[in-house]
C-alpha cells in the first residue's frame, strides 16, 4: 500500500537535491514526488510517496526530518485528505466518430479537452490515481501518442491544519478511499 508523506521545507536551492540523495543513500523507493509553492513566502511542500510494502515510511520521515532545510515531515496515509494528480494525454484522432468518442470520454470523466488539432487532441484529467487508470484505459484504443502525469499533490481535509475539523469519511482512510471507497472523493 502507498503511504503519502507531506514535508513542509524551507524555499532555497539545494533543499530537493538533498531529499532525492537521502533516498538514494538510503534506498528509499520514490512512487511520486511533486513539489510545489506555499501559501507562505519561502515554504515549499513536497508530497512524497512510498510504497508502504518496500519502504517503511516512519524511517523515511525521521531521516527527512533530521535534513537541515525540513521543517516538518507527517504521514497523512490515514487521515482524511484530497488526494489528486494530473495527466496529460495525447490521442491519435483518425475520423469525427473517433473526435466524438474522444469528446464523450472527455465529458464522462470531467476531463478538459485543452487542444484539438486534425489528427490529434490533448486531453488533461486531474483525479486520483485510478481516475487517471481508468481514463488511460478509455482512451488506449485510439492510440495514445504521448502522456505526461505530474504526481501526486495531497491536502489533509478541513479547516485546520490537523484535520481535526475535517467531516466525516464515512469511517474511510485516506488509503481506502484512493481505492475508490468514496464516490464523491474526485
Amino acid at each position: 500500500m502507498d503511504r503519502t508523506l507531506i514535508a513542509t521545507v524551507a524555499d532555497r536551492p539545494g533543499v530537493l537535491n538533498r531529499v532525492a540523495s537521502l533516498f538514494r543513500r538510503r534506498a528509499f523507493n520514490i512512487e511520486s514526488l511533486t513539489v510545489g509553492h506555499t501559501e507562505r513566502e519561502g515554504i515549499s511542500r513536497m508530497t512524497i510517496v512510498v510504497d508502504g510494502r518496500r519502504t517503511d515510511s516512519t524511517k523515511v520521515a525521521q531521516n527527512l526530518e533530521k535534513l537541515v532545510d525540513v521543517l516538518e515531515v507527517e504521514d497523512i496515509t490515514d487521515r482524511p485528505a484530497i488526494l489528486h494528480d494530473l495527466a496529460l494525454i495525447k490521442v491519435r484522432v483518425q475520423n469525427r466518430v473517433a473526435r466524438s468518442e474522444i469528446l464523450r470520454i472527455t465529458d464522462s470523466f470531467q476531463a478538459r479537452l485543452v487542444d484539438m488539432c486534425p489528427q490529434t487532441a490533448i486531453v488533461e484529467i486531474v483525479g486520483s490515481e485510478q481516475k487517471i487508470r481508468t481514463v488511460v484505459e478509455a482512451l488506449r484504443s485510439h492510440g495514445i501518442l504521448e502522456m505526461v502525469r505530474t504526481g501526486r499533490v495531497a491536502m489533509v481535509r478541513g479547516e485546520s491544519e490537523n484535520g481535526n475539523d475535517a467531516p466525516s469519511t464515512d469511517g474511510l482512510s485516506t488509503s481506502e478511499w484512493e481505492q475508490g471507497g468514496s464516490s464523491w472523493q474526485e
